[in-house]
């Protein structure tokens, strides 16, 4: 039995590699990510916000006035998607759009009093949350997880770089 499933009295497989595999590493961190994002839409729903909107909004607080595409790059997520975010964020007044001075073909995403007051509070919001998620979890602890996860995205994108198209059998 491994240490934690002795620690809670569990019996089960003493190595992920013996888990089915639900309980594997990477199902495991999906599910916790997903576990994650749905703790946050919850306690920003109050605010009419999910977390997608509500990082959007602290982009902007910190780095902002910036282009949509900048803002997409940043996120993660395509230009269309972060498009739909400004248009909500937009017509509920937390940021406007304005055009480049230095480029009339492009606009700039930009938050406005109402959004940085609100980023205020979603920064709150955030810092709670973070406080409940790593509640019995040393900053060392913390630390080598982060450092693990860093290992595991760089092999991911690795694998990816090197992943080779299967040539079509015609």
């Amino acid at each position: 039995m491994s240490a934690t499933n002795a620690a809670n009295g569990a019996s089960g497989p003493t190595h992920e590699l013996d888990a089915p595999p639900w309980r594997r590493v990477e199902s495991t961190l999906m599910a916790t990510a997903n576990a994650i994002h749905a703790a946050y839409d919850q306690r920003l729903a109050d605010l009419g916000l999910t977390l997608s909107t509500a990082s959007l909004l602290a982009y902007l607080a910190e780095f902002g006035p910036v282009t949509q595409t900048r803002c997409a790059e940043h996120l993660g997520q395509g230009r269309a998607v972060t498009g739909t975010q400004v248009d909500k964020l937009e017509s509920a007044g937390f940021v406007e759009r304005k055009p480049d001075p230095n480029d009339r073909r492009v606009w700039l995403v930009v938050i406005t009093g109402a959004g940085r007051e609100l980023a205020a509070r979603v920064a709150e919001i955030d810092e709670r949350l973070r406080g409940e998620f790593r509640a019995g979890i040393s900053r060392s602890d913390r630390q080598t997880l982060a450092a693990l996860l860093v290992r595991l995205q760089e092999n991911i994108h690795r694998s990816q770089l090197t992943q080779q198209p299967e040539p079509d059998n015609q």
